[in-house]
């Protein structure tokens, strides 16, 4: 056999374990979606990671700050409890390990340490995914969050970084989570997932953040006298607020990855852009790393 046949039947084999490995209950995707606050991954994320449970696949929400700014009465240590106890439950509902990194909100910078804790997570985990902000957006810390996670993307495979903690042996897939913002550049939906089958679960989830939901957002964004007292009523005004309008593009995804009956039927949707920085997946690639699409 020439060098040339041995080669591709390398490639062969390669290709196919790591389908095996997407498709096998035994070894599943492993997903980390990071946002800069305990709500953020919920929001931008949360359908696609209840359809990666459903089907048997790994999620962890990693939250970067511990979000005790958030609030307009509350603050501190006993802001970030509640948040984090609101998050434990959210994470119950979302079927998803929720973790959170012990930074103060509001006061998030791109520096080293925060990095150094940022390639620990995506390591420990052995990310296959890896989702976050883009790194252009209202908020500080949004910003950040993606500046950040970009700045891991490269290092979680060298191994004299965070030396303690073993290297991935490939980089993984990063993806940005939706943002409406258009400068310097806007979001480009590479990626969309149809959520409607899992969108009443999204916002039981969303739901249990109850100091962000129905208190602190309302509160600053100016709105706090819409929000109803009764449970089941909550519930509904939040779905109405939290409903993804169509990205523009997001229609012509959708129909890529489930043809136009299916991609029409859709009610909501999350879509996501690929990070130059990780592995860029083909679309057969992406297939494989997203089994719900399609289906």
């Amino acid at each position: 056999m020439t060098i040339k046949k041995l080669f591709a039947c390398f490639l062969v084999i390669s290709f196919l374990s790591v389908q095996l490995r997407a498709q096998s209950p035994t070894h599943p995707i492993r997903v980390i979606v990071i946002g800069a606050h305990p709500d953020d991954c919920d929001l931008g994320a949360g359908g696609t990671a209840i359809l990666f449970s459903q089907m048997g696949h790994a999620v962890k929400f990693l939250s970067v700050t511990n979000g005790d700014a958030g609030h307009q009465s509350e603050g501190g240590g006993a802001l970030a409890k509640r948040r984090a106890a609101e998050a434990k439950e959210a994470g119950r509902r979302f079927g998803v390990v929720y973790d959170i990194l012990d930074n103060h909100d509001g006061e998030l910078e791109p520096t080293l340490a925060v990095r150094l804790q940022i390639i620990r997570k995506i390591r420990e985990w052995h990310a296959d995914i890896v989702i976050a902000p883009r790194p252009n957006d209202y908020h500080p810390d949004h910003r950040y969050t993606g500046v950040l996670v970009q700045d891991a993307a490269y290092m979680v495979g060298v191994p004299n970084v965070v030396p303690d903690v073993a290297p991935l042996k490939k980089n993984p897939v990063f993806l940005h989570m939706y943002d409406r913002f258009k400068k310097p550049n806007p979001f480009t939906p590479d990626i969309a997932v149809d959520i409607t089958s899992v969108f009443d679960k999204k916002i039981n989830a969303l739901d249990a953040h109850v100091s962000q939901f129905y208190e602190w957002l309302p509160w600053i964004g100016g709105y706090a006298d819409q929000v109803p007292t009764g449970i089941n009523e909550r519930r509904e005004w939040l779905a109405k607020q939290y409903e993804r309008r169509w990205q523009p593009g997001a229609r012509t995804t959708l129909e890529k990855y489930y043809g136009k009956q299916k991609a029409a039927a859709a009610k909501y949707v999350e879509a996501f852009e690929i990070c130059e920085y990780g592995t860029q997946p083909d679309e057969a690639a992406i297939k494989m790393l997203f089994p719900m699409l399609g289906q």
